[in-house]
């Protein structure tokens, strides 16, 4: 909807422009316009023609399309000083392109980041491996995990060296924050364990972005209002053991065929419940995985994550349901992420399940 008004509000005042042409050139008899000279009206009409190719080229989701808007917003506004008193509202409409011409740019800016940064692990970091998932391969597994790979559909399959998700849903800071609308897209890559997330999301109808980075062990959060303005920023220690938790669980929630990974040690709690031990770059995380009778993993839970507002370790678990097909797999459609405190449960995220692609080449 604001993507229309947007687009009908530069459309508009393009070709408000063209009155400027059409009186220089005798076109219309435009009274509320002083005299324009022709070399002048040239310079209104190659603005309405910016302004509706900048409205079009938005529309169509063309990358660079705020070059086209910050140029256009210029020239018109140099138009508008020309002859201010008559046209000095156009000013508006100006103000509102190249704010935001500035947050496409911003956008466009934020998002490489997370776009090279695939790119550079689609070729450094994506060892494939042709063989396919066999029962030898989980042999060595407990029997709860054996059961949940077949349940899944990995046998038969070939081995993961990477990932792709794409996630829609819900969050939120606090409980009482709204919960902000998502979509995300991630990339994993098994061989040096990574994690590239990206999110937009709308906070009070306002559009942010964040990209979570997961390699060599070290983790960032960067979230940002209009892709600008950072409203967010977390590293260090606590997000390195924060993200490695959820690189584990990304493993077992979305590519069980990974649980053959030589960097976990298992532990057979009982016939439904599983310990796994994740280590990577020296730091060790545990987690408890729930299998019902069938065969699928019902909740994931680990006590090594730190609590979002202070530095105590709290219990994280994402219970899973709504076990579909996806691509041939038969995977969880939706999960939750949940903080258990003393006093009661938190949960801060709704995840339903779009797509996942292994071992993407793109």
């Amino acid at each position: 909807m604001i993507r229309n008004i947007f687009c009908f509000i530069i459309v508009i005042h393009g070709f408000i422009h063209l009155l400027g042409f059409s009186k220089a050139f005798h076109l219309v008899d435009a009274k509320q316009l002083p005299p324009i000279s022709k070399s002048a009206g040239s310079i209104w009409l190659f603005a309405s023609i910016l302004l509706i190719a900048t409205a079009i080229l938005y529309f169509n989701n063309y990358r660079y399309w705020w070059i086209a808007g910050i140029v256009a917003a210029l020239t018109s506004q140099l138009i508008i000083l020309s002859m201010w008193q008559e046209s000095k509202f156009g000013t508006i409409a100006n103000v509102i392109l190249l704010l935001a011409s500035l947050i496409g740019y911003g956008t466009i800016k934020y998002r490489d980041t997370y776009f090279n940064d695939v790119s550079k692990n689609m070729t450094s970091n994506n060892k494939t491996d042709s063989s396919l998932l066999t029962e030898n391969d989980i042999m060595a597994l407990p029997e709860p995990v054996k059961k949940y790979i077949r349940y899944t559909g990995f046998i038969g399959k070939p081995k993961i060296s990477s990932f792709k998700i794409n996630f829609q849903g819900t969050i939120r800071k606090n409980e009482t924050s709204e919960w902000m609308p998502f979509l995300s897209e991630q990339y994993n890559f098994m061989h040096s364990p990574t994690r590239l997330f990206f999110m937009n999301a709308a906070m009070l109808k306002l559009p942010v972005a964040g990209y979570h980075c997961y390699k060599e062990g070290n983790a960032s959060m960067d979230i940002r209002l209009f892709s600008l303005i950072k409203v967010q920023y977390a590293d260090g220690e606590k997000m390195n053991v924060a993200e490695t938790v959820t690189f584990f669980n990304d493993m077992c929630c979305m590519a069980p065929g990974t649980l053959i990974d030589k960097r976990i040690t298992w532990k057979t709690i009982n016939d439904t419940i599983v310990e796994g031990n994740f280590i990577y770059k020296n730091i060790s995380i545990k987690a408890d995985l729930h299998f019902n009778a069938t065969g699928q993993l019902t909740n994931f839970i680990s006590d090594d994550r730190l609590s979002v507002t202070d530095d105590k370790k709290v219990r994280w678990s994402t219970p899973l349901s709504n076990y579909k097909n996806v691509n041939g797999y038969t995977l969880a459609g939706n999960a939750k992420t949940i903080y258990t405190y003393p006093e009661k449960d938190f949960c801060y995220g709704t995840f339903q399940l779009k797509t996942v692609i292994y071992n993407p080449v793109k």
